[in-house]
């Protein structure tokens, strides 16, 4: 029996597998997902998972949103600690493994099956050798997978909070604007999650990049989800602000993308996990992430061949984990 999590800054997913005979998870017998923020501690939410069974735990794997240092994990977005050898005690097996969430996420985009994928590079040239993995959500994850020549392995990197690099006027004018907001430092993360796509659509208001529709401010500050509310209000419903938001959201989010697939040389692709881009597909599949993907000067022509997709499985992070706590017993 296995328990495998997906930990993240707004909520986690916990779930008990059964191993299969090939020795990889099988069944989910039991399922839950919880607001993190809900609880104290990650302790007090495992607990409450496991008093509505009995069940013997073989190995357990979670993958957790911040770094994870010898065991040890400082979430980023939530005041928990989260250490290996606690989870021991609780769980009573010493088979306890934390990865970052972005690690677990990318074994489990290893498993995905083939309908479970959009392509946004109509002119990718599929290849062999390193992918590059990001991933918009409650904050901005990277990772890296890795091509050894026979297996992929997933290497962990806090690529999301280094430093924003404008592309034009517009976006030197966002830097700004955020290093006020922020006092300082601005990274891909303040702009690339759900917070981020907030902040991107105050910039272009206060500088009046387009009319704000009479109350829609007071409906975004009101929403249980600021950042649907603007990416409905500019799919759905034609928002000029919204829409304008929309997009220089997307296009920094290929800029990024294709500066990741640059450092680890990604010519087995771009993966684009997370919560966000399956909902704002349409505006990722206009144009504007592909523009700033490839807008890389001499390499632009490299990167214009790279197999870019996103996933449309929000459980490969709890896969992953799940995979890799099978993968302790063996």
């Amino acid at each position: 029996m296995l328990l495998a999590g997906d930990v993240g800054g707004t909520k986690t997913l916990l779930a008990l597998y059964d191993v299969g005979m090939e020795g990889l998870p099988a069944t989910i017998v039991r399922e839950a997902t919880y607001p993190s923020a809900g609880y104290g501690a990650f302790e007090d939410m495992i607990e409450d998972f496991l008093r509505k069974g009995r069940e013997l735990l073989d190995a357990a794997c979670f993958g957790v949103a911040g770094p994870v240092i010898d065991g040890r994990c400082q979430t980023t977005n939530l005041p928990w600690v989260i250490d290996e050898m606690r989870l021991v005690a609780l769980l009573g097996t010493p088979k306890v493994k934390l990865l970052n969430d972005l690690q677990a996420m990318a074994l489990g985009l290893l498993r995905l099956r083939p309908d479970e994928w959009v392509d946004l590079n109509p002119h990718a040239k599929p290849a062999t050798g390193n992918r590059a993995v990001i991933a918009a959500g409650t904050g901005l994850g990277q990772a890296i997978l890795y091509w050894d020549g026979h297996l992929y392995h997933a290497l962990a990197t806090e690529g999301g909070h280094g430093d924003f690099a404008p592309n034009d006027a517009l976006e030197d004018g966002l830097l700004v604007y955020l290093r006020n907001k922020f006092s300082g430092h601005v990274s891909y993360e303040r702009i690339l999650s759900g917070p981020g796509l907030v902040n991107v659509y105050e910039y272009l208001r206060d500088m009046k990049q387009a009319p704000e529709r009479l109350g829609l401010d007071a409906s975004i500050k009101n929403a249980d989800d600021p950042a649907r509310e603007i990416s409905t209000r500019a799919l759905r419903d034609g928002d000029a602000l919204c829409r304008e938001a929309l997009t220089l959201f997307a296009r920094i989010f290929g800029a990024e993308a294709g500066n990741l697939a640059l450092r680890c040389f990604a010519t087995g692709g771009v993966l684009v996990g997370g919560g966000i881009a399956p909902k704002i597909l349409p505006a990722l599949q206009d144009g504007s992430f592909m523009q700033g993907f490839c807008a890389k000067g001499r390499l632009s022509e490299f990167l214009s061949a790279v197999p870019v997709r996103v996933a449309l499985n929000s459980h490969t992070g709890l896969m992953g984990a799940a995979d890799y706590a099978a993968r302790m017993l063996l």
